[in-house]
């Protein structure tokens, strides 16, 4: 599972960006998955300065990530981009096993792992 998480160039730049600034460069991108949301599953990405068990560890552009067992087959496939507009610049998801997502983007749920649906 090579795959679990895509990092874009543009995103890891990114992340290398506010890793210096958060003085934290020595640390690992961790992304997880957890319930919430008005689709049922939220998205979490964070700095962690330790490796858990269970967690895989990839490393894509010079960026070493986390991810935990219970959020790898939710986020299989999943690409992690870094989009800037007027408007400011945010990183964007795409999930491939994501079969319904609310507007905000950030909440879905998968074929088989609905989560735990909360009022928006």
């Amino acid at each position: 599972m090579d795959n679990i998480v895509i990092l874009t160039e543009e995103a890891a730049l990114q992340v290398k960006d506010m890793m210096k600034q958060n003085e934290t460069e020595d640390a690992f991108l961790r992304v997880s998955v957890k319930g919430g949301g008005c689709s049922g599953l939220s998205y979490g990405m964070g700095f962690a300065h330790e490796v858990e068990e269970g967690d895989t560890e990839l490393e894509q552009h010079g960026i070493k990530i986390l991810v935990d067992k219970d959020s790898a087959p939710v986020l299989n496939g999943t690409k992690i981009s870094y989009k800037q507009s007027l408007m400011g610049g945010g990183f964007t998801i795409d999930n491939p096993n994501a079969i319904a997502s609310c507007g905000c983007g950030s909440s879905f749920k998968t074929a088989t792992n609905a989560g735990t649906p909360e009022d928006c």
